[in-house]
């Protein structure tokens, strides 16, 4: 039950002990007498109406578009440690975070202890590459992982060529001119972009380091590019035929269009975000970490629900 004021600045309550996020699209954030509301002319997934935010037991709050937050919301939430991350919609695109000031950083520490000693970076590669083939293969060497994933890749890019009656000669891209290919390359480019920005979002959500990756190593964000490709198979490789697919049955719209709708829908659909962030507990979880004491939590992707003004005790 949440009884009183939401916005009391007395008592900050530790991540172990919130619920995980909440998600708002269309509308406005703002401080009213302490309390953040959220004052929205209605969208898919919440009605018409002026919400009261309960921000102390949450984690992090997501925002997407068509949303404005005022000075004195980012004030609040940075005071009680509430994360916000701005992105696209349904998590397509990943903009801007704010400073989380979490009150545990065993996630990251557990990563910069296993990224740095050689041994132990390698076998969470391996890790992540038999989440992927669906067994911890005895190799160590990688470049033998990356050829069994990828000839696993080309069977299942044939597969869905023919599921959805689409023509497929092969992956190519062009990092210079990623538009300069056929449809697909292109949907495929476009639905890597989505599931590449909804890991963005599970890594500020969880306060891991995202240069620190274990597959990936000279991008900037190269943890963010292992997450990306656990998904890759099961989201975006299928949505980007769909949305070839689409694109040939309704050409009103640009394939980009199509592309990002279909990644999103898939995101959405299937709580990839939380399905990553518990990924990234699990991977440096051991027993300091993953137990509760980390920002965001899958919890079906929701966290605690808005509470209208009129019923300060309950739920939506």
């Amino acid at each position: 039950m949440l009884k009183g004021r939401l916005g009391l600045e007395t008592a900050r309550v530790p991540h172990a002990d919130r619920h995980g996020c909440i998600w708002l699209r269309r509308g406005a954030l703002t401080v009213e007498s302490g309390t953040l509301r959220f004052a929205t002319p209605g969208s898919d997934d919440l009605a018409v109406g002026d919400y009261g935010i309960p921000f102390q037991t949450v984690s992090v709050i997501f925002i997407e578009p068509g949303t404005t937050v005022s000075h004195d919301a980012l004030r609040l939430l940075a005071r009680h440690g509430t994360g916000l991350v701005v992105t696209g919609e349904d998590g397509v695109r990943f903009y801007a975070s704010m400073p989380f000031g979490q009150d545990e950083s065993a996630l990251a520490r557990e990563q910069v202890r296993l990224w740095a000693d050689a041994a132990q970076r390698v076998f969470v590669a391996r890790r992540m590459y038999g989440w992927r083939l669906g067994e911890l293969l005895p190799s160590a060497d990688l470049n033998v992982l990356r050829g069994i994933e990828g000839a696993r890749v080309k069977t299942l890019y044939r597969n869905l060529a023919r599921q959805y009656g689409v023509s497929w000669a092969g992956r190519r891209y062009d990092r210079d001119d990623p538009e300069a290919t056929d449809r697909v390359n292109q949907a495929l480019n476009h639905g890597s972009a989505a599931v590449r920005a909804a890991a963005m979002i599970a890594v500020a959500a969880t306060s891991t380091i995202p240069q620190l990756g274990f597959v990936h190593e000279d991008s900037a964000n190269a943890f963010c590019l292992d997450i990306a490709d656990l998904y890759r198979e099961s989201v975006c490789l299928p949505a980007a035929f769909r949305a070839v697919k689409q694109f040939e049955e309704n050409r009103s719209e640009p394939l980009e269009r199509h592309a990002r709708r279909c990644a999103g829908r898939a995101l959405r659909d299937e709580q990839v975000i939380p399905a990553m962030i518990d990924r990234i507990k699990s991977l440096f979880g051991g027993s300091e970490a993953g137990e509760g004491n980390t920002h965001a939590s899958a919890e079906g992707g929701g966290g605690a629900p808005v509470v209208p003004p009129e019923d300060p005790g309950g739920g939506r």
